[in-house]
């Protein structure tokens, strides 16, 4: 896998896939600075080195070309958070594009207009590749974010740099935090695997069975578990034409001495709202007209045993609906139970975009080992495919 490490950027101009694909308010200014934050470290290195550094990434969803998309609107933050001037090129390719690069010196940094302003982004065109190629000497992707998409600045543009690519430092974690968990992990393993439908993750959940000793399933996919069990489970979320699939889990996880550890009591609302009354009830009862909203008391004790004894552990979505603070409770103590195994010893990887939000938002990001920054790319991987990005770079 061939990294940062493996080249010396003096006098050489590398052109990034960066995913600056970030969330701005009404004036315009960035919410959330994270991943700009997450390439400085690939970037400091080229500048370190003698090297200069052309940055091209998407914003938003544009149909064609759109001001409010323009990624001149976070030139100001970009440059504050890495700590030189930010040039901004107001095309991705062509005449303007190509001047900017000429006109670049070493220790400079240029960001490129939104890419997706042109279709040939997306469609991953061949020729498009080829001129946002024309501007570097190495290619670096750094946006896990977007490795799963074969995209132009993504994947195609590689072929153009048959020697002169590599990972950047937070694609090459991102690798290295997912290899840890699937292939290398020190055991026992667990999986913990929230969200409100088994469907959008049942690969991920077949994929790993083979490499996992214990997983917990919360949040609303209990409840099609609960109910192919023959559970009563009143107004709760539930995927009806996916009750087999959920007998079929348990029994290849038992097949395979995989332990599944499925909530015994929920907190119940009598309605989807923060201000619902609420009870706690055994899971297998739940009333009608009450619906399981958070995880309850015995089954956050029965889940902070198994996690506090594993060293490998894996957390992919909510155990409740934490955007309540009614029903947060579940997920900010499952949070402090990884938070307890992290600090002695063990290992653990968070992903999925809800799973991140929860942490970032209670407070537990530098308490993880590794917080994921690409939600459908890490899922991907987790379901054990080759991400598009990743194999441009390895071929």
């Amino acid at each position: 896998m061939k990294t940062l490490n493996d080249f010396n950027f003096a006098n050489k101009k590398a052109i990034i896939r960066v995913d600056f694909n970030v969330p701005l308010d009404e004036n315009f200014n960035v919410t959330d600075v994270t991943r700009i934050e997450a390439a400085k470290p690939t970037i400091d290195k080229i500048l370190a080195d003698g090297g200069s550094v052309i940055l091209m990434s998407h914003l938003g969803r544009p149909k064609g070309v759109e001001e409010k998309y323009s990624l001149k609107h976070i030139l100001k933050t970009a440059t504050d958070i890495l700590g030189v001037p930010v040039k901004f090129a107001s095309d991705c390719v062509g005449e303007v594009a190509k001047q900017a690069s000429n006109d670049l010196k070493a220790g400079e940094v240029l960001l490129l207009e939104n890419l997706r302003f042109y279709a040939e982004e997306e469609a991953g065109d061949v020729a498009f590749a080829k001129e946002l190629a024309s501007l570097g000497d190495i290619y670096v992707n750094d946006a896990f974010g977007t490795a799963h998409r074969a995209h132009a600045s993504t994947t195609i543009i590689a072929q153009f740099f048959p020697t002169a690519k590599c990972f950047g430092t937070l694609l090459a974690k991102e690798i290295e935090s997912i290899d840890k968990v699937l292939k290398n992990s020190e055991k026992p393993v667990i999986a913990i695997l929230g969200g409100s439908k088994v469907s959008s993750k049942i690969t991920v959940i077949e994929n790993i069975l083979d490499k996992v000793d214990h997983m917990i399933l919360g949040g609303g996919m209990t409840f099609t578990f609960v109910k192919a069990l023959g559970g009563k489970i009143g107004n709760s979320i539930c995927e009806d034409d996916k009750q087999e699939l959920a007998l079929e889990i348990l029994r290849l996880a038992k097949e395979k001495g995989v332990q599944v550890h499925i909530p015994v009591d929920v907190l119940a609302g009598d309605k989807f709202s923060n201000s619902a009354n609420t009870q706690v009830v055994d899971v297998t009862n739940i009333p009608d007209g009450w619906e399981g909203m958070d995880a309850g008391p015995k089954s956050l004790e029965n889940f902070k045993k198994v996690i506090l004894e594993s060293k490998t552990i894996l957390w992919n979505g909510p155990l409740g609906v934490f955007e309540m603070e009614t029903f947060a409770k579940g997920t900010i103590a499952l949070g402090d139970y990884i938070a307890e195994a992290t600090e002695n010893g063990a290992f653990s990887l968070v992903g999925g975009g809800d799973s991140v939000a929860a942490v970032k938002q209670f407070g537990f990001e530098d308490k993880m080992s590794y917080v994921s920054t690409g939600g459908g790319a890490m899922l991907e991987m987790l379901e054990g495919r080759t991400l598009p990005g990743i194999a441009a770079i390895l071929n």
